[in-house]
This record gives C-alpha cells, sequence and structure tokens, in this order.
C-alpha cells in the first residue's frame, strides 16, 4: 500500500516536471517568433535606396618647395680666464710696497757700418816711352837687313821696374826675321821709360813695345 503512494507521488512529481519544461519551452518559442517574425517584415518593406557613387577626391595641391634654413650658430660661452693664484706676500715684506724685479741691462747692440758704396779702385797709369827727356835713340837698322831688303813690325814686351829702368824683354810678335827681332830685343833693354802707377805709387809693369823696320 505504502509503495503504491510513493510510485504515484513520484510519477505525479515527473509529470509535473514535464509539464513545467514543457511551458517554458513553448512559452520561450512564442516569444522569439513573435519578435523575429515583425522585424524580417520590416526590413522587406523598407526599399533601401542605393547608395550614391563616389566622387573621386581633387588631387592635393603642390607643396611649396621647402625654404633655405639659416642655421643660428649659438656661440660658446665663453669660459672665464684662468688667473693664476698669487703667492702670498712674505711676513717681513711691508705692506703696500710692490716687489720689483731687478732690471737687467740690455745688450748692447753694435752697428755695423755699411759703405753704400765700395771705395773706388785705385788708377792703373801704364809705363810709357814717350816723354821727351828719356831721349831714347831709334833702333839701329842692321845693315845685313837693309842689304838684303828685310823690313817688318816687332813687338817687344819688357818688364818695366818702378825706377823706369828695363828689367826684362821677350819677343811678342815677330818681324818675320831673325836679325830684326834681335835688334828690337837690344833696343828696348837699352832704353829708359815712364815707369807705371797705380793711383801715385810706380810700380813693375809689363808693357808691350812696338818697333817698326821700314826702309827709307
Amino acid at each position: 500500500m505504502r509503495l503504491g503512494v510513493r510510485g504515484a507521488v513520484v510519477g505525479a512529481v515527473i509529470v509535473l516536471h514535464l509539464l513545467g519544461l514543457w511551458a517554458l519551452q513553448a512559452g520561450l518559442l512564442h516569444r522569439v517568433v513573435s519578435w523575429v517574425v515583425p522585424v524580417m517584415a520590416i526590413s522587406d518593406a523598407i526599399d533601401v535606396p542605393p547608395a550614391p557613387p563616389v566622387k573621386p577626391l581633387p588631387a592635393p595641391a603642390p607643396l611649396p618647395a621647402p625654404r633655405a634654413v639659416t642655421p643660428i650658430v649659438t656661440p660658446a660661452p665663453e669660459m672665464p680666464l684662468a688667473v693664476p693664484a698669487t703667492s702670498a706676500p712674505a711676513a717681513t715684506a711691508p705692506v703696500g710696497t710692490p716687489a720689483t724685479s731687478p732690471v737687467q741691462n740690455p745688450a748692447p747692440v753694435v752697428a755695423a757700418s755699411v759703405n753704400a758704396t765700395p771705395a773706388p779702385s785705385p788708377k792703373i797709369a801704364l809705363p810709357s816711352t814717350q816723354a821727351d827727356y828719356l831721349n831714347n835713340p831709334k833702333p839701329a837698322y842692321p845693315a845685313l837687313s837693309r842689304r838684303l831688303g828685310e823690313q817688318g813690325r816687332a813687338v817687344v814686351r819688357v818688364l818695366i821696374g818702378a825706377d823706369g829702368l828695363p828689367q826684362k824683354a821677350e819677343l811678342h810678335t815677330s818681324s818675320g826675321f831673325e836679325r830684326l827681332d834681335r835688334a828690337a830685343l837690344d833696343t828696348v833693354m837699352r832704353w829708359r821709360y815712364v815707369p807705371g802707377k797705380r793711383g801715385d805709387v810706380p810700380e813693375a809693369m809689363w808693357f808691350n813695345v812696338p818697333l817698326n823696320f821700314v826702309l827709307e
């Protein structure tokens, strides 16, 4: 008897649960269907106009050429000059008296004497045989050369001392005949001369003496 009552109760509970689940499902489905159907109907009823064509955007204006920018140079800040530290005055030094360093005597300046113009060299005067007081005779014409008709001009180089006397003679240019050359050498060694001078001082000098042998 108790088992039958208990089974009836369990069966009733199960039935009630099933009914409740069915009711819930039926109510929710009805609400969903009632909400979805009007939305679809409205979307079909509304005639959505087509989207207007999109106009192309105008080309952007060209950018202006960049201007030259002058760089601004900021000068570096001046560094303060380092001031050397002065040594503290000695305790024995008088206050307010500056220390003086000994003055060194400057080296004497030697002025170099520069001659603006060099001293002129002394004038040289060559010996001469043209003085009247010499009384030099003409060269002796060799008799054989006169008979043979020998003629010519001989130049003798003579070393004349400071006293005007000949010291040495040598033939510089031959006349072409030995007898005439020998006569020229003998003649210049017998003559006297005006000595050559360097400035006002007589000096021994070489001198060329020409001698002409011409038949008259």
